[in-house]
């Protein structure tokens, strides 16, 4: 008989796939303006449903699907997003705006007849809670300072609707890494990290300390 203390393997389940030129790190905000078809219909599934999609790193193709041009690969890890709301301003347009929730792993993809990705997915463990050391507190003071500046411009849904985990290496090095102008591959790099200390360490060899007038 199976050994009752081993916990059951996450059950891996079917997500339409968004391929696109960034990297959503869990957490994040995400506003889109869609007006493929095949993006219109996902977004209309996801309503009737009441279900989310996964937002995944483009490494060959375009955003927006045009004849002869390279065919879309992605990354093997995204993200999860709900969706927190959505705007038709006019026929065939669609703005939504939707949050990363957690990171997942493909397993398998195939492609409907309208283009649209679907993934067969695992869901990734949730990061360890680890405290912030002594030496990267900077990075929590000077995240603070950003995070209140960027609050206080108005948008259509808060940009970081939860409480501030300001000492949780995850989450800080989250938005770190959200808001760094980093190159793509290196923001990738850093999404696929398992250790929230590593990635905030990493972070801190690329941000030096605020200075502080005597």
């Amino acid at each position: 008989m199976p050994d009752r203390d081993t916990p059951p393997p996450q059950a891996q389940t079917e997500l339409p796939l968004f391929p696109l030129g960034t990297v959503l790190f869990p957490g994040a905000l995400l506003p889109l303006q869609l007006f493929e078809l095949r993006y219109l219909q996902m977004i209309g599934e996801c309503e009737r449903q009441g279900s989310g999609f996964g937002v995944v790193t483009l490494t060959q193709g375009r955003e927006v699907h045009r004849p002869g041009t390279a065919a879309e690969q992605f990354e093997a890890l995204g993200t999860r997003v709900q969706i927190e709301r959505i705007e038709r301003p006019q026929p065939g347009l669609i703005m939504v705006w939707c949050r990363g929730v957690e990171k997942f792993r493909i397993e398998a993809t195939q492609q409907r007849s309208d283009g649209l990705w679907l993934g067969r997915v695992q869901a990734l463990p949730p990061e360890p809670a680890v405290q912030v050391p002594e030496d990267l507190q900077h990075l929590s003071a000077q995240m603070h300072e950003v995070l209140t500046q960027l609050s206080a411009q108005p948008s259509e849904v808060p940009h970081w609707a939860e409480a501030w985990r300001l000492q949780d290496c995850s989450w800080l090095s989250h938005r770190w890494g959200e808001l760094l102008p980093l190159p793509l591959q290196m923001k990738y790099r850093l999404f696929a990290l398992e250790q929230p200390l590593l990635r905030l360490e990493l972070i801190g060899d690329m941000v030096a300390p605020a200075e502080r007038s005597p």
